[in-house]
């Protein structure tokens, strides 16, 4: 792949598609200084296209049993000191969908002293996003995201954020950090399981290019990682641990600070292999019969770096928008992986990680050399699958393949027919779990 082509990687890893929208211009100053303005508490979920503020609860200082929708206005201004956000996505106002009584934490009750805004969202709608991709820094960053919520009615103002809430990402441990030999330092998230009499499987989830840092919530929100831990794909595993290790640049950093495509070797494996089995050691619960290791784009690239360099301690591979160049994996080490479970994703319009250049000769070589058990589901582009935001006629931007991998969706191989496991259609995470070593 062309460097230029790799240096426009991280931009378009998650906020792409959030930049194509129009915004209307903010009505009016939001209020400074206000000692009468009240407090709110944001909540922030994780999307097919990233994080969102999708509610906003007020405190009220009387007890309400019935709210509507129509008597608040909510304006928002987006900045951050890390660069520079065009004025069309720094401010303006967002839709009120719904109103309902609650609690403090955005639940449902008959009568109570807070009041959620349900707040219209979607893959083209940058002001819901509290998360920007800042050039300069090179990669996804919260940013300041503040709200001021206007009771028409009254005048009352709300424009104190006291309390942000971001669901799933709320059950993940954020403070995870490994020193390698006094070297490399990796920062982390995990997530344990409920206690079994059981041990359960590790899923490893690598991150993409523009989610490297120090802060493990943009691993987590950016990509959707964090739905590895909701009870929808926990309930197939039985219960699984969630590592999500996060490098300080780019996993394909090499020494040179460049981009390697794997010709050259990068200087993350060996450190990252580390962290993996200090975990390991330090939760003895874990089953080391079943570690799953996967990622987008970056993340793609050490999945399979790492199965390349230790093929027996992976119980399989989930890889989606591969950025390892096929031409750089020898026929010694094709033989070495071919009997590791991989499941590949990846968009046929991706632009970023050419698919002729990575993922479509690889899976040829691996099936010329009789690899029973790798799968490769190929898209045509990625779709908008909620059917909410368009369906089928809505298309992401065509490196967003990791879509299908978080929502568990993928589900045919390579020529279009379902993946069978046991002689029954699989999903990806389905077919994940029931692989061992």
């Amino acid at each position: 792949m062309k460097k230029s082509t790799f240096n426009s990687m991280i931009w378009v890893l998650v906020i792409a598609p959030i930049l194509l929208s129009s915004t209307e211009p903010l009505r009016e100053p939001l209020p400074s200084g206000n000692e009468d303005a009240g407090e709110y508490t944001l909540i922030v979920e994780g999307y097919d296209w990233g994080p969102a503020a999708s509610r906003v609860v007020l405190s009220l200082k009387e007890t309400l049993s019935s709210a509507s929708s129509s008597e608040y206005e909510v304006s928002v201004r987006r900045s951050t000191e890390q660069g520079q956000i065009p004025e069309e996505m720094a401010s303006g106002q967002r839709s009120v969908q719904y109103a309902y009584v609650s609690d403090k934490n955005g639940n449902r009750v008959s009568e109570g002293k807070f009041l959620t805004l349900l707040l219209a969202i979607g893959p083209d709608m940058v002001l819901a996003s509290p998360m920007q991709y800042i050039p300069s820094a090179r990669g996804n960053v919260w940013i300041n995201y503040q709200l001021n919520i206007t009771h028409t009615k009254t005048g009352q103002v709300w424009n104190k954020e006291a309390n942000r809430i971001l669901p799933l990402v709320n059950e993940f441990d954020l403070t995870g950090k490994y020193t390698h030999n006094g070297g490399i330092n990796l920062t982390y998230a995990s997530f344990t399981p409920k206690a079994t009499n059981k041990k359960s499987p590790l899923i490893i989830w690598l991150h993409g290019g523009g989610e490297g840092g120090t802060d493990t919530t943009v691993p987590l929100m950016a990509n959707r990682a964090a739905n590895y831990a909701s009870e929808e794909i926990q309930s197939l595993f039985g219960g699984a641990y969630v590592l999500v290790p996060q490098s300080p640049t780019f996993w394909m950093q090499s020494a040179s600070g460049e981009y390697t495509r794997g010709k050259e070797n990068d200087i993350y494996n060996e450190a990252l292999m580390g962290l993996i089995k200090k975990y390991v050691a330090d939760h003895p619960q874990i089953d080391t019969d079943r570690i799953y290791v996967g990622g987008c784009s970056n993340g793609g690239y050490m999945s399979l770096k790492l199965i390349l360099l230790y093929p027996d301690y992976f119980a399989a591979g989930y890889i989606s928008a591969l950025a390892y160049h096929s031409q750089f994996i020898t026929d010694e080490q094709l033989q070495k992986i071919k009997d590791v479970p991989i499941w590949f994703l990846h968009s046929k319009d991706d632009p970023v990680t050419l698919p002729d250049e990575t993922v479509v000769p690889l899976y040829k070589r691996l099936m010329e050399a009789n690899a029973q058990n790798v799968h490769f589901s190929y898209y045509d582009n990625v779709k908008d699958i909620t059917g909410f935001f368009g369906g089928p006629n809505y298309r992401y931007h065509g490196h967003f393949s990791w879509i299908y991998s978080h929502a568990n969706h993928a589900d045919f191989d390579f020529q279009g027919n379902p993946v069978l496991w046991e002689g029954k259609p699989v999903t990806i995470m389905e077919w994940m779990a029931a692989q061992r070593n």
